[in-house]
């Protein structure tokens, strides 16, 4: 008798366990009947498919832990392509006649809420800088939570190295671009060159293939989420206007009444829809930057799974739809909110959210003497330098303290050239480079300076990286002794 097996995939946390172990709920086949389940009176009759000799590529503990990360970066090299057709699109329309027409449609009014003295109105340009955005620093939480609780940064060892890097890497742009603006101007963007764009790097890297070792991609995408990690404490702490004691206790009780629903296991996804859209509202209100919200709401986001073990209803009786129900409960469950809301809303900051930020942001008039007044401007060099020279100089410093002194190895099959490479594509600022800007200055001049140097390092870095990646980014095998089995090369 067949039968077709729908496996539920193994937690994170149990991604070690041998792939016999994990749960299997067994489906009838197409003659409505259900195969006796495998159990101590001896093995279920074997299916076709099982006769295969060993597991299924897809059944192994290795592809089953490294499938997310494969996904994701699949999805930001995809996303980053979207984003630089959105970015030309951008200047080249902002560099048209209809230029000025564009720029005034995004500075429309739009009313989102009018209720007795509060009054929701603000530009289409603020709204997607402070509403879309939130959303997509919400799944830049979801992620961060997600490798904090069971991912890369879980191993506070192997996470080490990356996280002194992006330090290293934040710290010597931010003190490079002080150097050009204090006294001078412009001092407060001073957050801007320490920004990495994540998906702009991966999809370099993506361009690139199997040139590049699959510890430096780890290498830098564990960097980035650092990076992440720094801007938003930025942001929040630097970044922040004059604060309103009473919307920042209306979004505190908010968020422990979300806390308390999660601790009692409330799983009502409109509930949280509408506390979470109230505490965004809150934090708009209190001085403290919105997207911030959506920060803290994707930091309480349960990383861990339910239910780890999943089960299917009694194998010898017909399926019921209780059954089915409660398969179905125990199938979703066994994947956390975190991972699932992750899987949910990533294409859409991905391949909406962040091209429309970048579509609203990114169109500069580069005739009048923009370019002229930007190239002269401290702020603008300030900015190239801290991107294009600061980022690689410290990552490779940092790196280069830690491996030196024992503390961790280089990614493996990585050359130092390919740490290079690395950093300089952690120049590529853009996404969060602009949204600091926006946040550093209030003069529109300025801010289109400031948006020059970032365009123009983010290219500028995008090319370096490419040009040292291209070639020497693997570390040479040593060659085998004599009488010593040879090498198998490193993993691509």
């Amino acid at each position: 008798m067949n039968c077709r097996r729908a496996t539920v995939s193994a937690s994170p946390d149990e991604s070690a366990l041998e792939p016999g172990s994990q749960d299997e709920i067994i489906a009838p086949d197409d003659t409505g009947t259900s195969p006796a389940a495998d159990g101590p009176d001896g093995p279920a009759l074997p299916h076709p498919d099982d006769s295969a000799p060993g597991p299924t590529r897809a059944d192994r503990p290795v592809d089953r832990l490294t499938r997310p990360l494969r996904e994701f970066l699949h999805l930001e090299s995809a996303g980053g392509m979207v984003l630089v057709l959105a970015t030309i699109t951008s200047l080249i329309v902002a560099n048209t006649s209809a230029g000025p027409d564009v720029r005034d449609f995004w500075g429309t009014k739009l009313t989102l809420l009018a209720v007795g003295d509060l009054k929701l109105e603000e530009s289409l340009e603020h709204w997607v800088n402070d509403g879309l955005m939130a959303i997509f620093f919400f799944v830049v939480a979801l992620e961060i939570k997600r490798e904090l609780v069971v991912g890369r940064l879980r191993d506070r060892r192997a996470a080490f190295l990356p996280a002194m890097a992006a330090l290293g890497g934040s710290a010597v742009p931010a003190a490079l671009f002080l150097a050009f603006t204090v006294g001078r101007g412009g001092a407060g963007g001073w957050g801007i060159p320490m920004a990495t764009d994540i998906a702009f790097a991966l999809g370099v890297m993506a361009l690139l293939g199997p040139r590049i070792p699959g510890g430096l991609k780890v290498f830098l995408l564990t960097l980035a989420i650092v990076d992440d990690i720094l801007a938003i404490m930025v942001i929040a702490l630097f970044y922040s206007e004059s604060l309103s004691a009473y919307w920042l206790l209306l979004g505190a009780v908010l968020l422990l009444i979300i806390a308390g629903m999660n601790r009692a296991g409330v799983r009502y996804v409109p509930l949280y829809v509408v506390a979470g859209a109230g505490v965004w509202l809150a934090f708009l209100e209190s001085g403290v930057h919105a997207t911030i919200a959506g920060v803290i709401l994707g930091l309480m986001t349960p990383a861990r799974p339910l239910l780890v073990k999943g089960t299917s209803g009694t194998p010898d009786s017909a399926i019921s739809s209780d059954t089915v129900r409660g398969d179905l409960f125990e199938v979703r469950e066994s994947v956390s909110v975190a991972e699932r809301l992750e899987h949910l809303l990533h294409p859409w900051t991905a391949f909406v959210i962040l091209p429309l930020f970048a579509f609203v942001n990114a169109g500069i008039p580069l005739s009048g003497g923009v370019v002229g007044d930007a190239a002269s401007s401290p702020l603008t060099l300030g900015i190239v330098v801290g991107l294009l020279v600061g980022k690689p100089v410290g990552i490779v410093l940092a790196t280069w303290v830690v491996t030196a002194t024992g503390a961790a190895p280089l990614p493996a099959g990585t050359s130092w050239r390919g740490v290079m490479g690395a950093g300089a594509l952690a120049g590529i600022g853009f996404t969060v480079s602009l949204f600091v800007a926006g946040l550093a200055f209030d003069d529109s001049a300025t801010v289109d300076r400031a948006k020059v140097g970032i365009l123009a390092a983010s290219f500028a870095a995008a090319v370096l990286g490419a040009v040292l990646l291209s070639s020497g980014a693997h570390r040479p095998a040593p060659a085998a002794g004599p009488g010593s089995p040879a090498r198998a090369p490193e993993p691509r």
